[in-house]
Order: structure tokens, then C-alpha cells, then sequence
């Protein structure tokens, strides 16, 4: 058979922890920034891990990265 391809866009926006979860930036910071609460915006920085639905369809996406 074949080798899997990756999909490109998976592979730019998602990264995977040691323990084989999905880590991903925080979304809702593109623009707009103006009109998000403070509060928001802090607890929004760095990165986060996606829930256990999310991660399931990456995973298909990313079948060498496990």
C-alpha cells in the first residue's frame, strides 16, 4: 500500500503532546480584539488542547503523528 498523506493544513496549525493529545492556539484572536473583554483576552493567550471530539478528527488528518 501507499503511504498516508498528512494534510498540509493539519500539520501547520496543530501540534501533538507526549501523551497523544491534540495542542492548538487559542481561537477568537484574529480581529476584533477591540470589543473582547479583558478577561478574555487574558486567558486566551498561549495554547490549548482540543476536546476528545476535535482530536478525532485531526487525528484522521494526521496519521503519522501519533
Amino acid at each position: 500500500m501507499p503511504k498516508m498523506k498528512t494534510k498540509a493544513a493539519a500539520k501547520k496549525r496543530f501540534s501533538m503532546t507526549a501523551t497523544g493529545k491534540v495542542k492548538s492556539a487559542q481561537a477568537g484572536k484574529r480581529h476584533g480584539m477591540i470589543k473582547r473583554t479583558t478577561k478574555f483576552i487574558r486567558d486566551a493567550r498561549g495554547t490549548t488542547v482540543l476536546s476528545d471530539a476535535d482530536a478525532r478528527i485531526v487525528k484522521k488528518y494526521m496519521p503519522y503523528n501519533r
